[in-house]
């Protein structure tokens, strides 16, 4: 299972949330470089970087960050928060991006996201579900869809989505442990899929059990920042 961390930007510094909230903001580096920097040397590959002004204003703004930390590092980075456009996505694969995250353009405007797909190519991509209740949620998680997370995933696998990433809201930055009943029902719907859990994690304990689950990476965040587990742990997932 592959070890994705993640780095969540507001006003170019490194942060987390609570739940989504930008009311329980806690800043954890004002130089996200270094942190990105810290993920390399301890051998990790791949980086998720969320830029949650942009998600905040639906337009891409924390790009610089992604440039420095690409022109900087060989971490594999996908990109996600605010890319609603043709012109967002350009910023992003422009500025280092592997690959963008996206998330409720995939709800919203299932046409746009199609035609992006369509001429960059479904590897490109990932894809956001973020549930509730096995429903898919949006707009940061406040708007509840009537969308079953097993439909959704369908939907998009059928256009070539091969990874996508999940987040049971209700366990996001708790540090309360992941939704492996909710991961083990998509695997075993679609076992083929390189699922990306995320949310909850708190331990090294709860990423066995996600290996054990099928997943084939997992998103950690705050059990890093926390100090819950350290880099140095991740050694027997490279």
């Amino acid at each position: 299972m592959q070890i994705i961390p993640a780095i969540d930007i507001i006003e170019g510094k490194c942060v987390r949330l609570t739940q989504g909230d930008y009311g329980q903001k806690k800043i954890y580096n004002e130089h996200p470089l270094e942190v990105a920097m810290q993920f390399e040397d301890a051998g990790l590959m791949r980086l998720h970087l969320v830029d949650l002004d942009g998600a905040r204003i639906g337009a891409v703004k924390n790009w610089k960050v992604l440039e420095m930390i690409a022109n900087r590092t060989s971490l594999v980075i996908d990109f996600g928060g605010g890319i609603k456009k043709q012109e967002d996505l350009q910023i992003v694969f422009n500025s280092g991006a592997s690959l963008a995250a996206m998330g409720s353009i995939a709800v919203k405007d299932e046409s746009v996201l199609k035609d992006m797909i369509a001429e960059y190519g479904a590897e490109k991509f990932l894809i956001g579900a973020d549930v509730k209740e096995e429903k898919i949620a949006i707009s940061g998680w406040l708007e509840k869809t009537d969308i079953g997370v097993l439909e959704f995933i369908k939907k998009w696998n059928h256009v070539g989505i091969k990874q996508i990433f999940c987040t049971d809201t209700s366990k996001d930055g708790k540090l309360e442990g992941p939704a492996l009943e909710l991961y083990q029902k998509i695997i075993a719907a679609f076992p083929e899929l390189y699922l990306i859990a995320s949310g909850g994690v708190s331990s090294m304990k709860d990423l066995e059990k996600l290996e054990t689950a099928g997943c084939f990476a997992t998103i950690v965040g705050k059990a890093i920042y926390e100090g819950r587990i350290k880099l140095s742990e991740f050694k027997q997932f490279i």
